[in-house]
């Protein structure tokens, strides 16, 4: 499965630049629709566009794995 890494993109940013971050900003600055953005943080499995990646990634300044990540899944979740 894959996990979308932003809650932990977002931590990152707020300590890089001493300040809170909202879904809401994120977003906005991102120009992703923030029920996209929280399916995206709270939904298992939740399927989305390369555009959407390409446009977190260009909003945190950084690399598609550092947004994603690929989780076996177990067989009991099958």
């Amino acid at each position: 499965m894959i996990r979308f890494k932003i809650k932990e993109m977002i931590a990152k940013k707020e300590f890089s630049e001493d300040r809170r971050i909202t879904i809401g900003e994120v977003a906005a600055a991102a120009g992703i629709h923030r029920m996209t953005l929280s399916k995206m943080i709270n939904q298992r499995g939740y399927n989305t566009s390369t555009e959407n990646l390409d446009r977190l990634c260009g909003y945190f300044d950084c690399r598609v794995e550092e947004l994603i990540e690929y989780t076996p899944m177990s067989k009991d979740s099958e």
